[in-house]
């Protein structure tokens, strides 16, 4: 860690647990800032996502549209998942893709991480690209209702523009995917193929 990044490092003094969900834990923290200052710190625990840009035989993107309940909103959303506890993200997304979808990809190719909200949560969602689908039957759970759509990418990147796509976690994959298929940016690193 540089000097500057030890000059805003928080020390955490105490914590306590707020509410433990099924999937979700709350924290307040008491916390000594590097100034000498006391404050406190609420924040959610999540143990992380994995949000995939499924490209079909067409070229498109395969996307959802989904209940949100927190919100009360139908929204447009990449295929995404929570990861189940000591999974490998890789892992994840191909099982989700599964379950969500139906496809199954021989490629997939890690492009980043992103972290969606940083002043409440811990959260990490991982963004792959999946390649040389398999259509199969989905898996989804017994209270998850999808309907599926495909769109290419300009469509998609229209549907940011319009205010039609306002998850964040899908931007963030769609811009990342947009920079590494038109060749602009590198992944982090590939995974093998998997057939």
């Amino acid at each position: 860690m540089n000097q500057s990044d030890e000059d805003l490092k928080e020390v955490c003094i105490s914590s306590q647990t707020i509410v433990e969900g099924g999937m979700l834990l709350a924290k307040r923290d008491k916390v000594l800032l590097s100034n000498g200052v006391m404050s406190q710190r609420e924040y959610v625990i999540h143990p992380g996502a994995v949000v995939i840009v499924a490209i079909n035989e067409k070229g498109n993107l395969v996307l959802e549209r989904q209940f949100r309940y927190p919100l009360n909103k139908v929204f447009i959303e990449l295929p995404a998942g929570k990861i189940d506890s000591g999974e490998p993200p890789i892992v994840t997304g191909q099982r989700e893709l599964l379950e969500e979808t139906g496809y199954a990809a021989e490629e997939w190719i890690y492009l980043a991480l992103q972290h969606p909200c940083i002043g409440y949560s811990n959260e990490v969602i991982h963004i792959y690209l999946a390649r040389n689908l398999t259509a199969g039957n989905h898996q989804r759970d017994e209270d998850e209702a999808l309907q599926l759509f495909d769109a290419s990418l300009d469509d998609c990147l229209k549907m940011i523009q319009q205010g039609l796509i306002t998850d964040g976690k899908t931007i963030v994959a769609l811009f990342w995917a947009e920079k590494y298929m038109r060749g602009l940016w590198e992944p982090t690193h590939q995974i093998a193929d998997l057939r």
